[in-house]
């Protein structure tokens, strides 16, 4: 099984200092919440009415985060990483491991996985749609059947579906290599990059990928919508630190979209499926009673609806989640973190690299006394811009679950 990345000083130095005793931790992830103000426009965030946040945030500390470094546009596991304490320059991990762990899919030495977007090529070869209208989960199951009836010789393939467009490709046999580049340009009317190997290990397998992917378009061929593959994020299987002993906690994630339990169940969460937020918080408390030390809370929605470009929807789902703002600190929780994975602008219709607010209330963190949530707000506060993967210990110190630093090594 592949490392992922080493401990760093850093590292080792906070698990040294963590403690089994403290307060119950909540992070709130609003997927892609992040935005940024325009000459002629405020952020999705700063334009949605959210008045428990604001309310919430005169009594917090706030900054901004970059997931991964200044400058850096992050997919969704690096941003994810970073928040969970990972520094995403050290533990390297493809989206096609995430989703696997997300899907149950056991990977056995030597397996290559990649993310799969299920998308519509014009019939000049180009990409019409990224997303293939964002097709059901049912019409995209009938699109991985007629692949997985295809034979690819002596290499297993094998297309599972996630939700709705998206999918994970699972290639199994002697000799592969992940070391292969996106085929997705993700953007669209350009047509969709070949398998290209980034090392001589990895030749045969963007072969075999070249041929899938052949294959893929003739038996797609009579479909309007949904009529090919875009893959990025290959890797293999993969092992990182558990987050449980790294912190010292019981850890649980509550989580709708797979990818994200895949994330979690790799770092040793416990993972649980719900419907949606609202399900998620009425969970909360009976996590809280459980003994469960630190819960993970995912949302999708603003992340979908910047993807897609749309404001008014991205505005309207930060709002949703704001009206369970209430339950939330309801529910037992005591300190409560609110951030995001990266940004999604809907001006960009894409992940960006702009810096993510963040949120911390609750234990000993500070009160800032600034009456808003939003990206210009946080800018003032007192946790100033970091990188995300000096969140985690934020939110342990908060808690009470670090020790003081004597100088000594800690084992580094």
């Amino acid at each position: 099984m592949a490392s992922a990345g080493s401990t760093t000083a850093f590292e080792a130095t906070v698990t040294a200092l963590a403690g089994r005793q403290g307060r119950t931790i909540v992070l709130l992830v609003l997927d892609g919440v992040g935005g940024y103000r325009t000459a002629h426009r405020a952020s999705e965030l700063s334009m949605a009415r959210t008045p428990n946040l604001d309310e919430l945030a005169a009594t917090s500390a706030l900054g901004l985060h970059d997931p991964v470094r200044r400058g850096i546009t992050p997919g969704s596991g690096a941003g994810h990483l970073g928040l969970f304490g990972y520094d995403p320059l050290r533990y390297r991990v493809g989206r096609g491991t995430f989703t696997a762990a997300g899907l149950g899919v056991e990977l056995t030495e030597g397996d290559v996985v990649a993310r799969a977007n299920i998308c519509t090529l014009s019939e000049d070869g180009n990409i019409a749609d990224r997303r293939a209208g964002r097709m059901s989960t049912e019409e995209a199951t009938e699109v991985c059947d007629l692949v997985n009836e295809q034979s690819f010789g002596d290499v297993e393939v094998r297309l599972v579906v996630e939700m709705g467009h998206r999918a994970l490709l699972l290639l199994r046999g002697a000799g592969l290599n992940p070391d292969i580049a996106d085929t997705d340009p993700q953007r669209t009317n350009v047509p969709p990059l070949a398998p290209a190997p980034l090392s001589e290990a990895a030749v045969r397998t963007a072969e075999t990928i070249g041929t899938v992917l052949a294959r893929c378009r003739k038996v797609l061929a009579h479909r309007k919508s949904g009529n090919f593959l875009l893959l990025r994020g290959f890797d293999t299987r993969r092992e990182l630190p558990p987050f449980p002993e790294r912190y010292q906690v019981r850890a649980a994630a509550l989580a709708t979209y797979p990818m994200y339990r895949g994330i979690a169940r790799l770092l040793g969460f416990e993972t649980h499926h719900v419907r949606n937020l609202a399900t998620a918080v009425r969970t909360l408390p009976e996590l809280v009673r459980d003994g469960v030390e630190f819960v993970y809370v995912h949302v999708e929605t603003p992340d979908l609806a910047g993807e897609d470009g749309d404001f008014e929807a991205k505005k309207t789902a930060i709002e949703a989640v704001d009206a369970l703002v209430p339950a939330i600190r309801a529910s037992g929780v005591e300190v409560l973190a609110v951030t995001g994975d990266h940004a999604t602008p809907a001006q960009l219709s894409a992940h960006s690299w702009h810096p993510v607010p963040v949120l911390v209330h609750g234990g000993t963190a500070p009160a800032d006394d600034i009456a808003a949530f939003d990206e210009v707000s946080c800018r003032q506060g007192s946790l100033g811009r970091f990188p995300a993967y000096e969140l985690m210990p934020q939110l342990l110190a908060a808690a009470g679950r670090l020790a003081k630093f004597d100088g000594q090594r800690h084992g580094v």
